[in-house]
């Protein structure tokens, strides 16, 4: 198996700052994987809603999550500032495919990135349905 190639910042379109808290680090001294998971989850929900692309209270449709996964290349800890870069790799009817870069401080390679797909449904009847157009524009937008 052939090592997998560590992303730069410059492979991420935009980020978001995310400070590390005490609880985040386990009892090896460095952050919990698990924790990586809600990078991701805080980073991708974080943009959507700074930019008026998820009304968590009211909208007809929410974002839910069907897959996940992480490649992990360096420790981070608190107290570091992580920088979540993301982008979108596929953007398909009703769902979309972010990655999601973890650059911890000013580090220019990766410590960790991963996906992160989520698919579009009904809040009511949880069935998928079709992106909105806005939504969508946003969306591409992030892809390279």
């Amino acid at each position: 198996m052939s090592k997998p190639e560590v992303g730069k910042r410059a492979d991420y379109v935009v980020f978001r700052s995310i400070q590390t808290r005490w609880l985040d680090n386990d009892a090896y001294g460095h952050m919990n994987n698990a924790i990586h998971y809600q990078l991701f989850d805080t980073a991708v929900n974080g943009h959507l809603i700074d930019n008026n692309l998820l009304d968590l209270r009211a909208g007809k449709t929410v974002f839910l999550v069907v897959d996940t996964g992480c490649k992990y290349f360096g420790e981070m800890a608190f107290p570091d500032v992580i920088h979540a870069g993301l982008r979108v790799s596929k953007l398909g009817t009703s769902s979309v495919r972010y990655e999601v870069g973890l650059f911890r401080n000013d580090d220019d390679t990766a410590s960790g990135e991963g996906h992160f797909v989520h698919v579009n449904v009904n809040r009511q009847s949880r069935r998928p349905e079709p992106i909105g157009e806005t939504q969508r524009q946003a969306l591409k937008a992030l892809m390279l």
